[in-house]
């Protein structure tokens, strides 16, 4: 399981990466792992809010269909259309596949750092 160091977690196993004032949001190596391989993914619109805590995506994998949250609240500025066509890039590069980025972040979850996701993890596990 890859945890880059330089990116926040959330509980709900996104990860948030801050690039000047915009948000970047993806789903974690773990969360792709357990979901299993993903075939299609639902995206919301450019300009659509999105609120911490709140669904804004689904991913359906060969096993359920599992929401993604937000872990910040916003505007979404740049939606990700290369995962509808390449869903599986999620399975392959889960840190380079991002799913939305957002604009007018107004608050955030509280995120993990990498360690702290790490422990996390571990704890469902047990």
């Amino acid at each position: 399981m890859e945890i880059r160091a330089e990116l926040k977690y959330s509980k709900s196993h996104e990860w948030v990466k801050e690039d000047g004032d915009v948000v970047v949001i993806g789903l974690t190596d773990y969360a792709q792992s357990e979901l299993g391989d993903l075939v299609f993914v639902n995206l919301p619109e450019e300009g659509d809010e999105v609120a911490a805590g709140d669904a804004f995506a689904d991913v359906e994998s060969v096993k359920a269909v599992s929401d993604v949250y937000s872990p910040v609240s916003g505007t979404v500025a740049e939606v990700n259309e290369e995962l509808m066509d390449a869903p599986e890039s999620i399975n392959e590069s889960p840190y380079d596949a991002w799913f939305i980025k957002v604009s007018d972040v107004s608050e955030t979850e509280e995120l993990l750092t990498a360690e702290e996701y790490e422990a996390f993890v571990q704890s469902e596990q047990e």
